[in-house]
């Protein structure tokens, strides 16, 4: 009994972590002077009751969702993709400039072109930090981390000059044609086709990691790299490969961000998605099918906020230390499972003696 609840414990660590972090918050927004109920209230009515408010955590599921995949897809190989934001950025850049140089053809194949070349600039951008891992083994988290301010750098000299629109008082470019719009898929509103890929995307991963064999390399690789590479699997070539897709998927977020959203490029155009990522990446676990309910969660904390601060008056600051809570705890929940990996012993043990004792019983009634 003991054993079973510490096991189911463990499963919902992400729920539990969720859990804590909104009655912190909620702690936090009594602490400022306000109803944390109709707080709460209004954040998530404005998020999944509203039809603006649902349009709104649509179009941003599409960006939280593909950059929490490009977390994720690395981390089963024992990965950690810090540069999803610069990834982001290499995808937008590259599809803008596809986008705003490619000849009139029909919206279909244009629109693929240029969710293409967002895919190749995340690659490109991913792909440095691949070579330098597998071939040099240099940390990841800092050559990835860097990059992201190179991208971001070299996205705002992009539009700060080359790429700057005839008399903007901005720095943007000029506005990709309205037949490389992605669809809208609710009238009237920013909700965009994005969504629904992303979410499509999430499902080919899991079954792709769940029933392939090459999802079992990169589970046996993130496990236990040695006893990969003594099985004979190709640790570089998972790696690189891990690397690179997950860049792909963060690339494909900038061009959908340009596509589907801004319709041209901006000097810091992505929100963070990048960054928050990471907080779909381990609020699902790595579960690509939990990433799609974490990056909702999250989508709806970012597009309830404002609903709050308005109807409320709270700050939507407490939004972003909500979501650094979660990471808190979900990380903290990580020790929890080898203080329960130890309590399983413990339990193993003790039924494995009273199954002995009860066999030595047992015996002595025979006798």
């Amino acid at each position: 009994m003991i054993e079973t609840l510490l096991r189911w414990t463990y499963r919902l660590k992400s729920v539990w972590a969720v859990m804590l972090a909104l009655l912190l918050g909620a702690l936090l927004i009594v602490l400022a002077g306000y109803d944390p109920i109709a707080a709460y209230r209004e954040l998530f009515s404005g998020a999944f009751l509203d039809y603006w408010g649902v349009s709104a955590t649509i179009a941003k599921v599409s960006p939280l969702l593909l950059a929490g995949l490009a977390v994720a897809l690395p981390l089963r190989v024992g990965l950690f993709n810090i540069g999803a934001e610069g990834q982001i950025y290499m995808g937008g850049l590259f599809a803008s400039l596809v986008a705003l140089n490619l000849p009139e053809m029909p919206a279909l194949p244009g629109i693929l072109l240029c969710a293409g070349a967002g895919m190749v600039g995340g690659c490109l951008w991913a792909l440095i930090p691949a070579l330098l891992k597998a071939y040099r083994d240099l940390n990841e988290v800092i050559v990835t981390l860097l990059l992201n301010y190179v991208a971001i750098n070299l996205v705002s000299y992009a539009v700060s000059g080359p790429m700057l629109a005839e008399g903007a008082p901005y720095p943007y470019s000029e506005e990709i044609r309205p037949s490389l719009f992605l669809p809208i898929i609710m009238p009237r509103t920013d909700a965009h086709l994005g969504a629904a890929i992303a979410v499509l995307l999430a499902m080919l991963i899991f079954v792709m990691l769940r029933y392939t064999a090459t999802g079992y390399a990169m589970r046996t690789i993130g496990s236990n790299p040695h006893a990969a590479r003594y099985a004979g699997m190709s640790v570089r070539r998972h790696i690189i490969g891990a690397m690179v897709i997950g860049g792909a998927l963060a690339g494909l977020a900038g061009a959908f961000e340009i596509l589907g959203l801004k319709h041209r490029l901006f000097h810091l155009f992505s929100a963070g998605y990048g960054y928050d990522g990471i907080v779909v990446a381990f609020l699902a676990a790595g579960n690509p099918l939990a990433s799609v309910l974490a990056a909702t969660f999250l989508a709806g904390l970012e597009s309830g906020a404002n609903t709050m601060q308005r109807a409320v008056g709270v700050p939507v600051t407490v939004i972003s230390a909500v979501k650094g809570l979660i990471v808190i705890f979900v990380a903290a929940s990580l020790a929890f499972s080898f203080q329960r990996s130890a309590w399983a012993a413990v339990l193993r043990r003790r039924r494995e003696t009273e199954a002995a004792l009860g066999e030595v019983r047992r015996g002595r009634r025979h006798a």
